[in-house]
């Protein structure tokens, strides 16, 4: 991802690419938002990542739940999680992957991935275009992608990743059926958006990467990407052009996710990668321990939105996160690791 971008001010609409320490913002998409009641149906959490003053409300109908409910239907994810064919947790090896052997497909197969995302097909979501194939195809292009290190590792980087797209992109509610971390993945696009119904999301004077006529940018795909600059230079690193025709990310099955995880995979100075905090290739500075942040998933959170969700505890947002997490690390048979939370990390 070139190095040399312009990034604009903290009083404009925030990008993608982190801005300098201490810049504002660090959020990467959009709010989805729902108009729909949060105690009887789907809602988007998706993504708590936009334009702080202008999105940071259309998506908290998934968040409006307190912390307590939000614990209790931990519980209701955990039982459906255990209901599904996974492997005991004793029986995964310690031994490092190679790389140029690695298979996502080993870890991960159709059976698992429907226990996952229980409800991506329901009618009231519009989640069927994320597909496993789509994941393996969109990983293909990035191999390291959870196959770097052991097998509890890698599987523990899978259920991360998951589990922060799947906040992304959640209709659950405190009362869903099957508990809330089982409705990951369940809006393609932003609540409201569709035919172009967003035009907010241009940022006009952006010359490297203006506007195409009658297209809007609003959240799409795993990531909820958002505005023109963010998908001119996902569309850049991708070999796609976005700007001409921003529905791919929501149309392509890889596009989908693949969007996302160029996010995941990509360091943002003076943020690291996702990934490389999560397989232990990031070594916090002196500073960064001074300021709480350490190697975890609380990091991959304060990386995506820490500006909004970090050094707060009990954020309902970050509780969210964490429910999908411990989820999904139940189903890969692998545990959480430390420092899950962020509540003690200063944002960037």
């Amino acid at each position: 991802m070139p190095r040399s971008l312009v990034l604009p001010l903290a009083l404009l609409p925030v990008v993608l690419l982190a801005c300098p320490a201490g810049g504002g913002e660090d959020e990467l998409g959009s709010e989805s938002g729902s108009d729909a009641d949060a105690s009887s149906g789907p809602t988007s959490d998706a993504t708590d990542t936009g334009d702080a003053t202008d999105q940071a409300d259309q998506a908290d109908q998934a968040d409006q739940a307190d912390q307590a409910d939000q614990a209790d239907q931990a519980d209701q994810a955990d039982a459906s999680s255990t209901d599904t064919n996974t492997t005991d947790p004793d029986t995964s090896t310690d031994t490092t992957t190679d790389p140029g052997a690695c298979e996502l497909a080993d870890i991960i197969d159709q059976a698992l991935w429907d226990a996952m995302f229980l409800h991506e097909d329901d009618p009231a979501c519009s989640g069927s275009n994320y597909t496993l194939q789509g994941l393996l195809d969109a990983a293909a292009d990035y191999p390291t992608f959870a196959c770097e290190g052991d097998d509890a590792t890698r599987r523990r980087e899978l259920a991360a990743f998951l589990a922060q797209i799947s906040h992304e992109t959640t209709g659950g509610w405190p009362a869903a059926p099957d508990g809330p971390y089982a409705w990951g993945l369940c809006f393609i696009e932003e609540v409201g958006c569709a035919n172009n119904a967003c035009p907010g999301y241009c940022d006009a004077g952006n010359a490297q990467y203006p506007c195409a006529p009658g297209k809007t940018y609003h959240g799409r795909g795993a990531i909820q990407l958002s505005w023109n600059y963010n998908y001119g230079q996902a569309g850049d690193a991708l070999g796609v052009d976005l700007l001409s025709d921003p529905d791919l990310v929501k149309n392509d099955s890889k596009l989908a996710i693949q969007t996302a995880l160029w996010f995941w995979m990509t360091e943002q100075a003076p943020k690291p990668s996702a990934h490389d905090v999560m397989v232990g290739t990031w070594q916090p500075s002196a500073q960064d321990e001074a300021l709480g942040r350490l190697p975890g998933f609380g990091m991959t959170t304060n990386i995506i939105n820490g500006g909004l969700e970090c050094a707060q505890p009990g954020n309902i947002k970050v509780e969210d996160r964490v429910g999908f997490f411990e989820r999904y690390t139940g189903m890969l048979a692998t545990d959480m690791g430390e420092n899950v939370y962020c509540d003690m990390m200063t944002p960037y």
